[in-house]
């Protein structure tokens, strides 16, 4: 047994691949990280897109914990939709946190699990994109944690959230997840190149990826500020 490290707790492979007394139970990690990613506040450094990611290329071990489908297309499509009901879920809760006591977050001192710049970076977000921004915020790490929450303090209509919501979900979930697997299957049998061995270069390689635009967003708002100055 390979000793435990809290970095780990950064390494979406390590849920995946988990097992309690030689049960695994990695996908009931999977969909409660999603959730939590999505719905709890306190989520947003949990590892969400290169989760999906990986998630697509253990689908077999994932879906398998349940049953399995002769079908590859079938056991990649249960899995993206399993994902895709986690993240709805996680996504209402957040608009009913937001709706009922999400003013209190603006008063809320920072601490390891909560900082108020994400909030107020995620409210001008969706100030600018209205309700797309759910569907953009689910490819932005962070923001996606607290534009249902905003969502719900400002009381956008039930109805057109939860149609953004459900779009999001199934686009987030079904992109990243059959990229993860088909991507493996690819590089697997035509280039003899197994990307489970590459794991820690997928990671870093989406964080790189996912964080781009808010580091965009980051400088290019500082270089207004300094003009304005």
């Amino acid at each position: 047994m390979n000793e435990f490290h809290w970095t780990k707790l950064f390494n979406p492979e390590f849920y995946i691949t988990m097992e309690i007394n030689g049960i695994p139970i990695g996908i009931y990690m999977v969909l409660f990280i999603v959730f939590a990613e999505t719905g709890l506040f306190a989520g947003f450094f949990l590892p969400g897109d290169s989760l999906l990611f990986l998630s697509g290329i253990y689908t077999r071990e994932l879906v398998e914990t349940f049953f399995l489908i002769p079908s590859d297309l079938s056991n990649v499509t249960i899995l993206s939709l399993l994902i895709a009901t986690a993240a709805t879920l996680g996504n209402v809760f957040g608009y009913w946190f937001g709706s009922r006591s999400g003013q209190f977050l603006y008063n809320k001192e920072d601490s390891f699990f909560f900082k108020k710049k994400y909030l107020i970076e995620s409210q001008i977000f969706f100030e600018k994109h209205g309700g797309k921004a759910i569907i953009f915020a689910r490819f932005l790490p962070i923001i996606r944690t607290f534009v249902p929450i905003i969502a719900g303090i400002v009381h956008m209509k039930k109805s057109k959230f939860m149609l953004y919501n459900i779009l999001s979900s199934l686009l987030w979930s079904f992109t990243l997840v059959f990229a993860g697997h088909y991507l493996y299957n690819i590089f697997l049998e035509q280039f003899d190149i197994d990307l489970k061995k590459h794991i820690e270069t997928i990671i870093l390689t989406l964080i790189a990826i996912t964080t781009f635009p808010l580091v965009w967003n980051y400088f290019k708002q500082k270089k207004l500020l300094k003009n304005k100055e």
